[in-house]
Order: C-alpha cells, then sequence, then structure tokens
C-alpha cells in the first residue's frame, strides 16, 4: 500500500500587531528640523494637515513672502498636532504663537517643543476665539495666521473677523475647511467678503485656501 505524503506542520498563527500610543506622524517638512517626526494623538481624532498639503500650502506662503522668514511673527489657533506652527518655527519664523483647548495637546506640544530646543515657539491652552479676541484688544498683530479647526463648527466664520484685526499689512491667513471657500462674485457669505483667496486647492475631502485681506 502506498505511504500517505506527510502532512505540513501548521504554521504557527502570527501574534497580532499592536500600533504604538502614538500610531499617527506627520514629518516637517522644510528648515532646521526637516524629516523631524512629529506624533499625533489619534485617541483624540486629530486631523493634521498632511505631509503633502503643507509642502504645497508652503510653498505658496514663501512665493508671497520671498522666501524670507527672519521676521515672521506667526499664529496657529487651532494647533492640534502642531504641524504647521512646528513648520513655520523650522523655516526660521521669529516667534510662532500655538494655542490649542486641550491640555492633553498642549502637553505633547510643549514635549515638542523641548525635545527641539524651539525657543521661537510659545504655546498656550485656551479657547481659540477668546485667545484671538484677547490679542486683538492688546493690538497684537502677526503676518502669518493658521486656521485648520474642526469643520462643522463655524469656527472659521468666527474666527475670520478677528483675523482681520490681528493680521499686519499684507499678512495671510491659512486656513483649511470641508466646504471650498470660492465664490462667484456677490454670492459668498458676509464673512468671506472682505478676504481675496489668493491660492486654493483640493486634497480628498479637505479644501485649503491662502487669503489676503482686501481692505
Amino acid at each position: 500500500m502506498p505511504k500517505k505524503p506527510l502532512s505540513k506542520p501548521a504554521k504557527p498563527a502570527k501574534a497580532p500587531v499592536h500600533g504604538p500610543q502614538h500610531a499617527n506622524q506627520v514629518r516637517i517638512i522644510g528648515g532646521q528640523w526637516k524629516r523631524t517626526p512629529l506624533p499625533v494623538l489619534s485617541a483624540l481624532g486629530l486631523r493634521p494637515t498632511p505631509d503633502r498639503v503643507r509642502e504645497t500650502v508652503f510653498n505658496w506662503i514663501n512665493h508671497q513672502r520671498d522666501g524670507d522668514w527672519a521676521g515672521a511673527q506667526v499664529l496657529d489657533l487651532f494647533a492640534g498636532s502642531g504641524a504647521l506652527g512646528y513648520e513655520a518655527a523650522s523655516r526660521g519664523a521669529r516667534s510662532v504663537q500655538m494655542v490649542d483647548s486641550n491640555a492633553q495637546v498642549t502637553r505633547q506640544l510643549e514635549d515638542i517643543k523641548a525635545k527641539l530646543k524651539a525657543e521661537n515657539v510659545q504655546i498656550m491652552r485656551g479657547d481659540a476665539l477668546s485667545v484671538a479676541q484677547s490679542a486683538a484688544s492688546r493690538g497684537q498683530t502677526f503676518d502669518l495666521i493658521f486656521l485648520d479647526p474642526p469643520y462643522q463648527q463655524s469656527f472659521l466664520e468666527k474666527a475670520l473677523p478677528l483675523c482681520a484685526k490681528l493680521l499686519k499689512e499684507d499678512g495671510l491667513v491659512y486656513a483649511e475647511s470641508g466646504l471650498s471657500m470660492e465664490f462667484a462674485d456677490g454670492e459668498g457669505p458676509e464673512w468671506m467678503a472682505p478676504w481675496e483667496v489668493i491660492r486654493a486647492d483640493k486634497a480628498g475631502m479637505v479644501f485649503y485656501h491662502l487669503l489676503k485681506y482686501k481692505a
């Protein structure tokens, strides 16, 4: 009787793979901290600006500023992962003020600041709109303001009027939104009327814009 072929030994089951606590990360694109990873607190549902979008945006800003970051004063009102603010700091901005209302987020931003020895960065825990209102009342002004708030919560229409008071002449606002902020003449909401969209693009479901104040 012919022998039955020996059955192959069963392969051991693969152990489940568990990601680290900071399962997601983004990287600084340019400047002195180029390629430095920034962890993203995924448990909080943070939505950092993707690397390739940031590369496009900072190319826009570089063009508007002729590549000069040395004197730039920057305000990042919804800092989250810090990807936008630390990108500006890496490129040599004179000062970058980051604001976030979440204590866990601001602790992480402080840890990154210490790791990078980022003396040009200040981190504040607080409500973005209240901080902006307070800064405007003190007469503070900025060359560049980042607005990357949670979507569908009307933050942009509340923040942009405050930004008009906070911008220096020829200052820029970068804004992300779940909807396009480009409108035909006379069709946009009142809060967008004083603003000119000088550059805009879309990545997936995210619309991103570079704005200048018309007045």
